[in-house]
């Protein structure tokens, strides 16, 4: 059975890294032999406000707005997940919180790969990021890729360049497709 896996990019900003990042876990997962599907979602494309939900996703997944019944069914066809983000002052963005939190019973057990990306690498964005995760009932993988230096690590053609990685993507695609 081939699981469908949603790349969520993290980072709306003008000028980003991360859409050449997630063009580059895409890029790999052409590479990648098993039975996974994978789907690019550009938080920038799915354009949610603030939360503006009346009643916490907690409490009811009955929700009143097009926009977050689009994002929930989005998540819903999901069997796993991708989460690439940047590191902001030690911390994930802001977009990437706000779309966690419009949904929760639609993480439920879903297995996440984390690739991170900044200055140094955004061990400190990723490890925020999985108690959050945590939390909403995903379950992170242990192994994570990270990406140091940002603007020396990517070259002319959008690949990444070895030297400033930690982790393989091809490896967080083994583990979400045996979770």
């Amino acid at each position: 059975m081939t699981k469908q896996v949603k790349v969520i990019l993290g980072s709306v900003r003008t000028g980003r890294a991360g859409k050449v990042i997630a063009d580059w876990v895409m890029k790999k997962s052409e590479e990648y032999d098993g039975n996974l599907e994978f789907e690019l979602i550009d938080l920038k494309d799915v354009n949610l406000p603030f939360m503006d939900e009346p009643v916490p996703p907690m409490t009811s997944d009955s929700y009143t707005h097009e926009h977050t019944k689009n994002w929930s069914a989005t998540i819903k066809a999901a069997d796993a997940l991708v989460i690439v983000t940047p590191e902001y002052n030690h911390g994930y963005p802001p977009v990437l919180k706000n779309a966690i939190d419009f949904l929760y019973h639609e993480w439920q057990g879903k297995a996440v790969g984390l690739v991170g990306y900044g200055g140094g690498g955004a061990t400190h964005s990723i490890r925020q990021l999985r108690e959050i995760l945590v939390f909403t009932g995903m379950k992170p993988l242990e192994d994570q890729v990270t990406i140091g230096k940002i603007w020396e690590a990517v070259d002319k053609e959008g690949n990444v360049k070895p030297e400033y990685t930690r982790g393989d993507i091809l490896d967080i695609f083994r583990q979400l497709e045996s979770d």
